[in-house]
């Protein structure tokens, strides 16, 4: 064989196989979206849920949340010393409740500790976690196009990284999933991962709510010493 069509034979070979690693995790992050939500019920979700929020040596906490993605309307709501505390979010415009009764004044919203970077926050933070793998696919998400195989206490995972724009965010994110179920059974975050510093989350316990698969359970701990930081159980409404 002529050495200069070999040599250019082996380039685009080389090409080939380079770019089929470079969207191995895109694809596999496609296939992962199609198994927790099949029939792409999130982009119309419009449910109820309770979380249940247990914490080392503090009383649990339960929180009623309203998701309706196609009217952008988010509502939380719990118990406050008696009193219902409400967040109630159409598109960026928010406004607060103290057992249904509006809270306009910036004193009152002071006392109640209601803010609306608060309030913006988490609805950005249930909307992100309840709505994963499906939000890797938002404006902004940086998706590393390399796969990557992680094995943990002998089990191996499916690793997808992800960093984000940094007007979205700073950390950098890895999702774990069965290689076989494609079952999303851990994340994890780094603010600097060069200290091992952020969180990881077991995941378990899958129910269908609305069409999507979500993990009833998540346990949160810390990436440096394994600490646990506390457990949300989800049920629906």
């Amino acid at each position: 064989m002529n050495i200069k069509l070999l040599i250019y034979t082996f380039c685009i070979l080389s090409l080939a196989n380079l770019k089929a690693q470079e969207t191995d995790a895109l694809e596999f992050l496609d296939e992962v979206i199609a198994h927790h939500d099949p029939n792409n019920n999130w982009a119309t979700f419009n449910g109820d849920l309770i979380v249940t929020m247990s914490t080392p040596n503090k009383k649990d906490r339960i929180t009623d949340i309203h998701i309706n993605i196609p009217k952008s309307t988010f509502v939380l709501s719990n118990v406050v010393e008696g009193k219902k505390h409400t967040t109630k979010i159409v598109n960026d415009s928010v406004h607060f409740f103290v057992d249904d009764r509006q809270i306009v004044n910036n004193v009152e919203q002071k006392k109640f500790k209601f803010t609306t970077k608060r309030a913006l926050f988490m609805r950005n933070y249930y909307t992100y976690l309840y709505g994963l793998p499906m939000k890797l696919k938002d404006k902004g998400t940086i998706v590393d196009p390399k796969l990557y195989s992680k094995k943990i206490n002998k089990k191996w995972y499916k690793v997808i990284k992800v960093t984000y724009d940094k007007e979205v965010g700073k950390d950098t994110w890895y999702f774990y999933f069965n290689p076989k179920s494609l079952d999303m059974e851990m994340y994890q975050f780094f603010h600097d991962e060069s200290k091992n510093d952020g969180e990881y989350i077991l995941l378990s316990n899958i129910e269908i709510i609305n069409g999507v698969r979500m993990p009833a359970v998540r346990a949160w701990y810390t990436n440096k010493d394994n600490k646990l930081l506390g457990t949300d159980v989800l049920t629906k409404k």
